[in-house]
């Protein structure tokens, strides 16, 4: 509970039994030491062939509800066998987050802690010392990783039923392709509609256009559910009907496809549904 005091003489207790318990082959121990409200462990690894030698890349996270970038309640630990010095480490770190941790959003809440840990042991034998094929190889990996896990939290989202991906295209930069993609991401009543399979589309143009994007012309404005047309210049399209609407939202994952018409730059971001027992979740979770 934010606030409350943490039994540190429990934690103090139990120290010796965990690290006597260390094992480097513990990853999935570990995945499920880390999971609070989550239903399943997350985990994923993967080899890439780096100077003849295979480099592994291991990660775990958890993480299901106050999700969002900026202090998630989200922990990740990846670890590679590679020997890659720490100002490596963190670009290749923060390009991986920027496309992964920092794209996604199960309920548009934060709690006061999140970490996202990046390790590199060297135990391969096998030296990254300088940006090239290699450091761009492992780069993808870590990403892959990164990618994957944070995906996982969405599709384990506090009683989320789907997984759904907004993308916005048609921008003139990343942040204003991202501010309207949040913002759609994060309304409770587009995600509600969500959750109904209820293809609402004045909820979702109704987001786009309090998104505080500057000289934003309603006209341009396309929106498809999946390849379904829903919002043709800024209204309505004329050929739509909510039985189309309906039947790409009925399924557990699809596409909200936001065209700006002013530039031409995308962003992708990854959210989830909000459902009763998201309610459910964190009304009684105390009790």
């Amino acid at each position: 509970m934010i606030g409350e005091p943490l039994p540190v003489e429990r934690i103090v207790a139990g120290l010796p039994a965990a690290l006597a318990a260390l094992d480097a082959g513990g990853w999935a121990e570990a995945a499920h030491g880390i999971m609070t409200t989550d239903t399943v462990a997350k985990g994923l690894s993967k080899q890439v062939e780096i100077a003849g030698k295979t480099i592994t890349v291991t990660g775990i996270a958890k993480g299901s509800g106050m999700i969002r970038p900026d202090m998630a309640t989200m922990l990740s630990y990846i670890a590679t066998d590679a020997a890659v010095s720490r100002e490596l480490l963190q670009e290749l770190l923060d390009h991986a987050l920027n496309h992964s941790f920092n794209r996604v959003t199960v309920d548009g809440d934060t709690s006061t802690n999140d970490a996202c840990v990046l390790v590199a042991t060297g135990a391969a034998g096998v030296t990254i010392d300088a940006p090239g094929a290699a450091l761009e190889a492992l780069g993808a990996a870590i990403t892959d990783i990164c990618r994957f896990l944070a995906q996982l939290l969405i599709r384990d989202g506090e009683g989320a039923t789907k997984f759904v991906s907004v993308q916005v295209g048609g921008g003139r930069d990343s942040d204003e392709c991202l501010r309207v993609a949040y913002t759609v991401a994060h309304s409770p009543l587009v995600k509600t509609a969500l959750s109904a399979s209820d293809p609402n589309w004045g909820r979702i143009l109704a987001a786009v256009g309090r998104a505080g994007v500057e000289d934003l012309v309603l006209e341009d404005v396309e929106i498809y559910l999946d390849a379904v047309c829903i919002v043709r210049q800024g209204a309505r399209a004329a050929d739509y009907t909510e039985e189309q609407g309906k039947r790409v939202m009925s399924q557990a994952e699809f596409l909200i496809d936001i065209r700006l018409g002013r530039g031409s730059v995308s962003e992708t971001v990854w959210t989830c549904d909000f459902s009763a027992e998201y309610v459910r979740i964190n009304a009684d979770y105390r009790s």
